[in-house]
């Protein structure tokens, strides 16, 4: 038997049942029982207890092909925590060498909260410096993202005007979702707690990934994503397009959904602004899944054609994204289709919608 790779309570929840092979993407692709949740819980116990070679091919392969979306969590009998184990996993067969190259250098550049702090400020992404000596007891902290703040930083703008009083200190760096995702999930959970350190309060994120990261780091009590945030209080406005009500759809962020269980509040908030229309393959992944776009670039390509042919179907002016590797995955896609809809994250829609409220 090899040294333990998994911690043995989450390895021997699986009952082999099959409940899961339905709901995963990758074995809908390829019809391979290896890539599914179950057959890649089958290769897990083979590694623990020492019936494969620790670096066999297929070892390999099906650690990176998974999605990782767990989409497989929600429709468990049995409560597995495929999240936990893929993570596992992935820091034993990702180690040293053998870590995918581009995602070491996402993660070096990640933690370089130096170099992020200047750039999200000359694209003016939402900053606020320090808190003040008269913030509230319990204040809350609006998280700006390591890349969302370069390349998306519209986001944290209108994120902060649907959240007004927050704090935004400049200073802060990365969740550690990357990380963790990666193969080194240690590093992730030290990124997370200094994060949590750095910002008091309630900790309202924009992104789906580092909500679900954080949440499991720091305690669910410490962490909203946006939409669960507003939902009790609402949104406000209309959003229009050429006179009409504006036809709105969502694509789910995957660990949001799977493992947080918020999927009701952005439709409702959605709702409230525009005419919502229901993708029926919005609970699925949309190929971003993190890294992986990057490091499978062709099945990722796969699952994003057959989402814009869903969306272009659908007849709808905007598809929103509550999480920014899937709002690049959807702007991409859109873009190569020569697509009328646009692609914007639901802060950014919320925050229009808001601005079109009659004074």
């Amino acid at each position: 038997m090899t040294d333990s790779v998994f911690d043995p309570d989450l390895l021997s929840r699986c009952i082999s049942c099959g409940f899961c092979l339905p709901a995963c993407p990758t074995y809908a692709a390829t019809g391979d029982e290896a890539s599914s949740p179950r057959g890649r819980i089958t290769l897990m116990r083979a590694l623990q207890d020492g019936d494969l070679d620790p670096y066999d091919p297929t070892l390999q392969e099906q650690s990176s092909q998974c999605l990782g979306c767990r989409a497989c969590e929600p429709v468990c009998p049995a409560g597995v925590e495929y999240g936990q184990l893929l993570e596992q996993w992935r820091d034993h067969q990702w180690k040293g060498r053998r870590q995918p190259l581009l995602a070491r250098a996402l993660m070096l550049a990640a933690g370089m909260r130096h170099v992020f702090r200047p750039l999200g400020l000359l694209r003016r992404a939402a900053g606020g410096g320090r808190l003040v000596d008269k913030a509230p007891a319990a204040p809350v902290s609006l998280m700006l993202g390591c890349f969302e703040r370069v390349l998306f930083p519209g986001v944290s703008r209108a994120a902060r005007a649907l959240v007004p009083g927050s704090a935004v200190p400049a200073g802060q760096g990365c969740c550690g979702a990357l990380h963790a995702h990666n193969g080194d999930t240690a590093a992730g959970e030290r990124l997370a707690r200094r994060l949590g350190d750095d910002l008091p309060g309630t900790i309202v994120t924009t992104s789906g990934g580092c909500a679900a990261h954080l949440s499991s780091v720091l305690g669910p009590d410490r962490v909203r994503e946006l939409s669960a945030h507003l939902a009790d209080r609402g949104a406000t406005g209309e959003l229009r397009v050429d006179g009409r009500r504006a036809r709105v759809a969502l694509q789910d962020s995957c660990h949001l959904r799977n493992g947080l269980g918020v999927r009701q509040q952005p439709r409702e908030l959605l709702g409230q602004v525009a005419d919502y229309v229901e993708l029926p393959s919005a609970a699925t992944c949309c190929g971003a899944a993190g890294t992986y776009a990057l490091l499978r670039p062709r099945e990722s390509r796969r699952i994003l054609d057959a989402k814009v042919r869903e969306i272009e179907a659908a007849g709808v002016d905007y598809v929103a994204a509550v999480n920014p590797g899937c709002l690049r995955q959807l702007r991409t896609g859109l873009r190569r289709a020569r697509s009328r809809v646009k692609a914007v994250h639901l802060a950014e829609l919320l925050a229009e919608a808001a601005r079109n409220e009659p004074r």
